[in-house]
């Protein structure tokens, strides 16, 4: 998919570092970052894909499991812009939720973005500039069944972006939300199953009964979609946007 590109970014000389940047969403932004100019590093739990993103935009790419929060302290703390956006999924009622999925999807989506801001942030302090970017999703503000951790998650995401921003505004730094609805990622491809038992229905009506039933514009969002708003987000035009949540969802919210 071809999607106009903001003119005025360039991010040359800037480091980038994108989690999850192995396919989806994350391998769009570090694309899109990296035509803008930056040195990206590619970060994701399967080295492979990370290698791969890497090779493609002459970047370079770390292995890493965000639940590992000794792994998470010794990534690069000289970042100019960073992208959270690692994250996974679990589908189930509230009494058959797994416990340790809870604490995993908290782990890596809300305690491993907390540390890597804290990582980052002493050199975009020292630069006078940074970005901050934070993929959360129409579930950082609404809620869907049988989603407890992720929703939960991305709640917690919400508030660290906003305090960061805070902090973060004396120095040049900006913090943001972006919060899009279902994404043709293999992040999502992975829940269908998982929706379809849990909401009694076949795998073939999944995308049009749950993933699409309250967006108005009946489409899964591109990942290039989503990470032309992160690029957006660090361009000169989008300075004064911070400690927002801006919504990418088709109207899902706007019911």
């Amino acid at each position: 998919m071809t999607t106009a590109r903001v003119v005025d970014l360039d991010l040359t000389g800037r480091t980038a570092l994108v989690t999850g940047a192995g396919s989806g969403i994350g391998r769009s932004c570090a694309e899109r970052l990296a035509a803008a100019g930056a040195d990206v590093i590619a970060v994701d739990l399967d080295e492979r894909t990370a290698k791969e993103a890497a090779t493609a935009i002459g970047g370079r790419a770390i292995g890493a499991d965000l639940s590992d929060l000794d792994a998470v302290d010794a990534l690069p703390a000289q970042v100019d812009v960073l992208v959270n956006n690692a994250g996974l999924q679990v589908v189930a009622p509230l009494p058959d939720f797994p416990p340790d999925k809870f604490t995993l999807i908290q782990r890596v989506m809300v305690e491993a973005p907390f540390r890597l801001v804290k990582l980052v942030l002493p050199h975009m302090y020292d630069r006078g500039w940074g970005r901050i970017v934070n993929i959360s999703s129409v579930h950082g503000l609404v809620a869907s069944p049988f989603k407890a951790a992720y929703v939960t998650a991305k709640h917690g995401l919400e508030g660290l972006s906003k305090v960061t921003a805070l902090e973060g505004a004396p120095h040049g730094v900006t913090s943001n939300c972006v919060n899009p609805a279902f994404v043709r990622t293999p992040l999502v491809d992975k829940q269908i199953a998982d929706q379809a038992l849990a909401n009694g229905i076949p795998e073939s009506e999944v995308v049009e009964k749950i993933m699409l039933d309250r967006a108005a514009i009946k489409k899964l969002i591109e990942p290039e979609q989503v990470a032309e708003l992160v690029a957006y987000l660090c361009s000169p035009p989008a300075s004064f946007i911070t400690g927002s949540s801006i919504m990418i969802d088709g109207g899902w919210t706007a019911h």
